[in-house]
């Protein structure tokens, strides 16, 4: 019985005294429901702590566990440099969590750190652990772009790793950013979604609601702690748990919910990882049935490099635009939501854009340096999109973009850096061509050139 127990708990700096000054009693609610949860946590005696962070380092396709034997950590940069917390780490217990993800082909592990010190994240949850008394040694882990799924799964590797040890589990985070026009975020529909959506999961122990959350909620919505709660989830896989939502509030436009979880007996009824992915991979395969030739061509490149290292072969009646046409393409791989790879040519390397997919497909499988190459056991996982770009032209202005509607290439001093249109997350054109500057390593205030292009998707 090694997870003894889980909080989930917000961070909001100005919860601690020195820094909120009275204006802590604003949101009083979560103050009271975070020492009781904090009393829980303290009551299940735990020898050892694993503290999730959304700001501790993130990678994109890497889970930090925090390098080194402590940290240190103050609330100088909110108005309070002499309020310090400390985290003496259990080193041994961060080498069993990094050996055992490895088993499991999870990347994660300890990175140089680009931040010294800890980060509000853990140093607040740390604070009011240490005034309950609570001064068991910590693995700060951090989360990743990888998919909700992976997330859980690295939770089931805590689990694993922890063996006779009595651990607790700290999931540190907000909820959603958009939850009121004067907030300092503003509002979007999709936040109160959001808060629902976790506060009712958090209310009755209901995990895969959580795994289910859709993308276009969870971003749109602003969240902060949804991975830092699913990999709490997966921590609790497999068990009976007793679940208390003790408080939410949402005074100042952000989401904050204090939630304690009781793990029980096991409970062959929630291994919500493993429903998850059987639902994924049915819709998947419904996809497939549906896929135009541009995708499944791009599927037959993946998989046939992924399996036998070979490039897969044309195969005889492609549709016309396949083979009468040079042009460049990228292919993108996501996996339960999340990007898995992604590989392009702004213009034509191959004599059709049937060849330009065979030979990106296996590029974005294998070759994008933000991720570890695609297993054979996730290629029914893997959702495909082709786009094939249509001749870029030069612009003036970022007047003349839409995200929508237009990628762009933006290129200065021999450096290049192009962006697709109408992605997730990507909703001004600020955005947009700041995003393919830094892509191109272009220094900010640097005189771009712009060029626009227009694709076809197939997905």
């Amino acid at each position: 019985m090694p997870i003894v127990a889980a909080i989930a708990v917000p961070h909001p700096p100005l919860i601690i005294p020195q820094v909120g000054r009275g204006d802590e009693k604003t949101i009083q609610k979560t103050v009271d429901a975070y020492r009781a949860a904090m009393a829980f946590l303290a009551a299940q005696a735990p020898e050892s702590l694993v503290l999730v962070s959304p700001h501790a380092d993130l990678y994109a396709a890497w889970f930090q566990i925090s390098p080194g034997g402590s940290a240190k950590g103050d609330f100088g940069r909110f108005g309070a440099p002499g309020v310090q917390v400390r985290a003496q780490y259990d080193t041994a217990l961060a080498a069993a969590i990094t050996a055992e993800a490895k088993r499991q082909g999870l990347p994660a592990g300890p990175q140089r750190e680009h931040a010294a010190g800890l980060d509000h994240g853990s140093s607040i949850p740390l604070y009011f652990l240490q005034q309950a008394g609570v001064e068991a040694p910590v693995v700060r882990v951090g989360l990743s772009g990888l998919s909700l799924a992976e997330h859980y799964r690295l939770g089931q590797c805590i689990t694993a790793a922890a063996g006779d040890r009595r651990v607790a589990f700290v999931a540190s985070g907000d909820l959603s950013h958009y939850l009121k026009k004067d907030g300092p975020y503003g509002y979007r529909p999709e936040g109160p979604q959001l808060d629902a959506a976790i506060t009712g999961a958090f209310a009755g122990g209901d995990f895969d609601a959580l795994l289910g959350i859709a993308p276009p909620i969870a971003d749109q919505g602003g969240e902060c702690g949804l991975r830092s709660f699913v990999m709490m989830a997966g921590a609790l896989d497999g068990r009976a748990v007793e679940a208390k939502l003790l408080s939410y509030e949402g005074t100042f436009g952000v989401g904050y919910a204090v939630a304690t979880f009781l793990p029980g007996e096991a409970d062959g009824s929630r291994h919500f990882l493993a429903a998850y992915e059987a639902g994924q991979r049915e819709a998947i395969a419904d996809k497939q049935a549906g896929a135009d030739a541009w995708v499944k061509l791009a599927r037959a490149g993946v998989e046939s490099w992924v399996k036998t290292g070979k490039r897969a072969a044309i195969p005889k009646g492609l549709p016309a635009g396949l083979l009468d046409v040079q042009a460049g393409v990228f292919v993108s791989l996501h996996k339960h939501g999340a990007l898995r790879g992604c590989i392009g040519t702004t213009g034509p390397t191959t004599g059709s854009v049937a060849e330009e997919i065979v030979q990106n497909a296996a590029s974005a499988a294998t070759e994008d340096p933000r991720f570890a190459p695609v297993r054979p056991d996730e290629l029914d996982a893997l959702e495909i999109s082709v786009d094939v770009l249509g001749a870029p032209e030069a612009i003036a202005s970022q007047d003349e973009l839409d995200v929508k509607r237009y990628g762009v290439i933006v290129s200065s001093g021999g450096r290049r850096g192009l962006l697709l249109p109408d992605l997730d997350g990507v909703d001004t054109v600020a955005q947009q061509v700041d995003i393919a500057r830094q892509k191109a390593g272009i220094p900010p205030g640097r005189p771009l050139k712009l060029e626009r292009f227009e694709v076809i998707r197939h997905a």
